[in-house]
């Protein structure tokens, strides 16, 4: 392995790890000082995970791309744009980074570092919720990068941001984010059992926006 893929797959990581500790964090922290409003609780984590997605996309983005997202890894190896061997190390590095950056995430705040999600995210709405956000993600991606390319980085933190609000699922739109989520049993937390049913939802959207990117 070069120094260079070395370098991306390394940015991978510790980009998808802070942007666990970002989520979570945050998802922690709103609800300990919402007061048991769920709305304030959601609207700091919002935007923490906005604003965090800006600064990782901007310093890491020259680096590895900042994919931080193996839906998004995925579109790239179907565009010809990352070869497979490196798409691959990306999604290794991409979920074991979430779920490393889950645990630290518990370490600051003074919680059990092992915990498994009871907060229950299933049903039909939810899968739809998950192929839009997903769908939405990917298009803002790969069309921000063909029309304006030094604005992705914002606009994929604004798009997240609205996200977390339009979407009943609060626009998880993220594997790695998904299964790391899952170790965390607190604000942003989803129950093991229902994360088969996110990632179904989000590989179907990589697989339309993969026929649709081929096409056009």
């Amino acid at each position: 392995m070069n120094a260079s893929s070395l370098q991306k797959i390394t940015a991978e990581f510790a980009g998808t790890a802070l942007l666990l500790a970002i989520v979570v964090g945050s998802g922690i922290m709103g609800e300990t000082l919402a007061g048991g409003n769920a709305a304030v609780a959601l609207l700091g984590n919002s935007i923490a995970t906005g604003a965090g997605l800006y600064v990782l996309i901007t310093i890491l983005g020259p680096i590895s791309g900042a994919h931080f997202n193996p839906a998004v890894s995925l579109t790239f190896w179907r565009c010809g744009e990352l070869p497979a061997a490196l798409c691959m190390a990306y999604i290794a590095a991409q979920i074991s980074g979430g779920v490393i950056g889950v645990w630290i995430t518990h370490l600051m705040f003074d919680l059990p570092v092992m915990q498994f999600s009871a907060k229950v995210r299933s049903g039909v709405p939810q899968w739809i919720s998950e192929f839009l956000a997903t769908g939405v993600l990917l298009a803002t991606i790969h069309l921000g990068l063909r029309n304006a390319a030094g604005k992705v980085p914002l606009m994929v933190a604004l798009i997240v941001t609205a996200g977390y609000w339009f979407t009943a699922s609060t626009f998880f739109s993220n594997p790695a984010v998904t299964i790391a989520r899952a170790f965390s049993n607190t604000f942003a937390g989803i129950q093991p059992a229902d994360v088969a049913g996110f990632i179904v939802a989000q590989l179907a959207a990589v697989a339309v926006a993969c026929l649709l990117l081929r096409r056009y």
